[in-house]
Protein backbone atom coordinates (compact mmCIF):
# COMPACT_ATOMS: atom_id res chain seq x y z
CA UNK A 1 0.00 0.00 0.00
CA UNK A 2 2.13 2.81 -1.38
CA UNK A 3 -0.15 4.63 -3.85
CA UNK A 4 -3.54 5.35 -2.33
CA UNK A 5 -6.68 7.15 -3.49
CA UNK A 6 -9.25 8.46 -1.02
CA UNK A 7 -12.51 9.26 -2.82
CA UNK A 8 -16.16 9.88 -1.97
CA UNK A 9 -18.80 12.54 -1.67
CA UNK A 10 -17.70 16.03 -0.62
CA UNK A 11 -18.32 16.56 3.08
CA UNK A 12 -17.91 12.87 3.86
CA UNK A 13 -14.55 13.22 5.56
CA UNK A 14 -12.11 12.21 2.82
CA UNK A 15 -9.50 14.70 3.98
CA UNK A 16 -9.84 13.71 7.62
CA UNK A 17 -9.47 10.04 6.71
CA UNK A 18 -6.54 10.81 4.39
CA UNK A 19 -4.75 12.74 7.15
CA UNK A 20 -5.21 9.84 9.58
CA UNK A 21 -3.87 7.48 6.93
CA UNK A 22 -0.91 9.80 6.30
CA UNK A 23 -0.16 9.88 10.03
CA UNK A 24 -0.21 6.07 10.22
CA UNK A 25 1.77 5.38 7.04
CA UNK A 26 4.10 8.34 6.67
CA UNK A 27 3.07 8.56 3.00
CA UNK A 28 2.96 12.07 1.49
CA UNK A 29 -0.57 13.43 1.18
CA UNK A 30 -1.74 15.45 -1.82
CA UNK A 31 -5.07 17.28 -1.84
CA UNK A 32 -6.47 17.70 -5.34
CA UNK A 33 -8.41 20.76 -4.13
CA UNK A 34 -5.07 22.41 -3.27
CA UNK A 35 -3.83 21.77 -6.79
CA UNK A 36 -7.00 22.88 -8.61
CA UNK A 37 -7.98 25.92 -6.53
CA UNK A 38 -6.01 29.11 -6.09
CA UNK A 39 -6.29 30.99 -2.77
CA UNK A 40 -8.56 33.58 -4.43
CA UNK A 41 -11.10 30.89 -5.36
CA UNK A 42 -10.18 30.70 -9.03
CA UNK A 43 -8.78 27.58 -10.68
CA UNK A 44 -5.72 26.69 -12.68
CA UNK A 45 -6.09 25.38 -16.24
CA UNK A 46 -6.84 21.72 -16.94
CA UNK A 47 -3.44 21.43 -18.63
CA UNK A 48 -1.62 22.77 -15.58
CA UNK A 49 -3.68 20.53 -13.28
CA UNK A 50 -2.85 17.49 -15.42
CA UNK A 51 0.87 18.34 -15.40
CA UNK A 52 0.93 18.73 -11.63
CA UNK A 53 -1.09 15.53 -11.16
CA UNK A 54 1.32 13.57 -13.40
CA UNK A 55 4.22 14.79 -11.25
CA UNK A 56 2.49 13.29 -8.21
CA UNK A 57 1.60 10.05 -9.99
CA UNK A 58 5.22 9.56 -11.05
CA UNK A 59 6.20 9.39 -7.40
CA UNK A 60 6.77 6.06 -5.65
CA UNK A 61 4.54 6.76 -2.65
CA UNK A 62 1.50 8.97 -2.14
CA UNK A 63 -2.02 9.43 -0.86
CA UNK A 64 -4.28 11.47 -3.13
CA UNK A 65 -7.43 12.97 -1.62
CA UNK A 66 -10.19 14.00 -4.01
CA UNK A 67 -12.59 12.92 -6.72
CA UNK A 68 -12.16 14.99 -9.89
CA UNK A 69 -13.85 12.49 -12.21
CA UNK A 70 -12.09 13.92 -15.27
CA UNK A 71 -8.78 12.46 -14.00
CA UNK A 72 -10.00 9.58 -11.85
CA UNK A 73 -9.34 6.90 -14.45
CA UNK A 74 -5.70 7.98 -14.72
CA UNK A 75 -5.32 7.92 -10.93
CA UNK A 76 -6.94 4.49 -10.70
CA UNK A 77 -4.47 3.16 -13.26
CA UNK A 78 -1.59 4.37 -11.09
CA UNK A 79 -2.77 3.40 -7.60
CA UNK A 80 -2.55 0.16 -5.65
CA UNK A 81 -5.24 0.94 -3.02
CA UNK A 82 -8.56 2.79 -3.04
CA UNK A 83 -10.67 3.94 -0.13
CA UNK A 84 -14.22 4.92 -1.11
CA UNK A 85 -16.13 6.73 1.61
CA UNK A 86 -19.69 5.99 0.51
CA UNK A 87 -21.58 7.75 3.30
CA UNK A 88 -25.24 8.76 3.50
CA UNK A 89 -26.12 12.09 1.91
CA UNK A 90 -27.16 13.68 5.21
CA UNK A 91 -23.74 12.89 6.70
CA UNK A 92 -22.01 14.56 3.75
CA UNK A 93 -24.24 17.64 3.86
CA UNK A 94 -23.64 18.03 7.60
CA UNK A 95 -19.90 17.56 7.10
CA UNK A 96 -19.74 20.23 4.40
CA UNK A 97 -21.83 22.64 6.49
CA UNK A 98 -19.55 22.13 9.49
CA UNK A 99 -16.54 23.38 7.51
CA UNK A 100 -17.95 26.88 7.05
CA UNK A 101 -15.88 29.50 8.84
CA UNK A 102 -13.02 27.15 9.75
CA UNK A 103 -9.63 26.87 8.04
CA UNK A 104 -8.78 23.45 6.60
CA UNK A 105 -5.49 21.97 5.45
CA UNK A 106 -7.08 20.74 2.23
CA UNK A 107 -8.47 24.09 1.00
CA UNK A 108 -6.52 27.25 0.21
CA UNK A 109 -9.23 29.52 1.69
CA UNK A 110 -11.84 29.57 4.44
CA UNK A 111 -15.39 29.05 3.27
CA UNK A 112 -17.66 31.78 4.63
CA UNK A 113 -20.98 30.28 3.52
CA UNK A 114 -22.36 26.91 2.51
CA UNK A 115 -22.49 27.73 -1.17
CA UNK A 116 -25.85 26.67 -2.70
CA UNK A 117 -24.12 25.41 -5.86
CA UNK A 118 -21.77 23.24 -3.78
CA UNK A 119 -24.73 21.96 -1.75
CA UNK A 120 -26.47 20.97 -5.00
CA UNK A 121 -23.28 19.18 -6.16
CA UNK A 122 -23.35 17.12 -2.95
CA UNK A 123 -27.07 16.40 -3.29
CA UNK A 124 -26.54 15.21 -6.88
CA UNK A 125 -23.44 13.15 -6.06
CA UNK A 126 -25.23 9.82 -5.37
CA UNK A 127 -27.03 9.88 -8.73
CA UNK A 128 -24.51 11.62 -10.98
CA UNK A 129 -21.02 10.87 -9.66
CA UNK A 130 -21.23 7.67 -7.64
CA UNK A 131 -22.39 5.41 -10.51
CA UNK A 132 -19.44 6.59 -12.63
CA UNK A 133 -17.06 5.98 -9.72
CA UNK A 134 -18.42 2.45 -9.21
CA UNK A 135 -18.06 1.70 -12.94
CA UNK A 136 -14.44 2.87 -12.87
CA UNK A 137 -13.75 0.85 -9.72
CA UNK A 138 -15.18 -2.25 -11.40
CA UNK A 139 -12.98 -1.62 -14.45
CA UNK A 140 -9.79 -1.20 -12.38
CA UNK A 141 -10.50 -3.51 -9.44
CA UNK A 142 -8.02 -6.19 -10.52
CA UNK A 143 -4.59 -5.69 -9.00
CA UNK A 144 -5.84 -3.12 -6.49
CA UNK A 145 -7.09 -3.31 -2.94
CA UNK A 146 -10.50 -1.67 -2.56
CA UNK A 147 -12.02 -0.62 0.76
CA UNK A 148 -15.57 0.75 0.76
CA UNK A 149 -16.85 2.25 4.00
CA UNK A 150 -20.52 3.10 4.47
CA UNK A 151 -20.13 5.08 7.67
CA UNK A 152 -17.41 6.70 9.74
CA UNK A 153 -17.52 3.89 12.29
CA UNK A 154 -16.30 1.44 9.64
CA UNK A 155 -13.50 3.77 8.54
CA UNK A 156 -12.44 4.46 12.14
CA UNK A 157 -12.45 0.74 12.94
CA UNK A 158 -10.23 0.05 9.94
CA UNK A 159 -7.78 2.76 11.02
CA UNK A 160 -7.82 1.39 14.59
CA UNK A 161 -7.13 -2.14 13.36
CA UNK A 162 -4.04 -0.80 11.60
CA UNK A 163 -2.87 0.93 14.74
CA UNK A 164 -3.37 -2.29 16.72
CA UNK A 165 -1.07 -4.15 14.33
CA UNK A 166 2.69 -3.78 14.07
CA UNK A 167 2.39 -0.14 13.25
CA UNK A 168 2.16 -1.10 9.60
CA UNK A 169 -0.84 -0.51 7.45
Amino acid sequence: MQKILVIGCPGGGKSTFARALRDKTGLPLVYLDRIWHKPDGTQISHAEFDTRLEEVLCGDRWIIDGNYLRTMERRLQACDTVFLLDYPLEVCLAGAASRVGRPHEDLPWVETTFDPEFRRWIEDFPQKQLPVIHALLDKYRQGRTLHIFHDRTEADAWLESCAAGNGEV
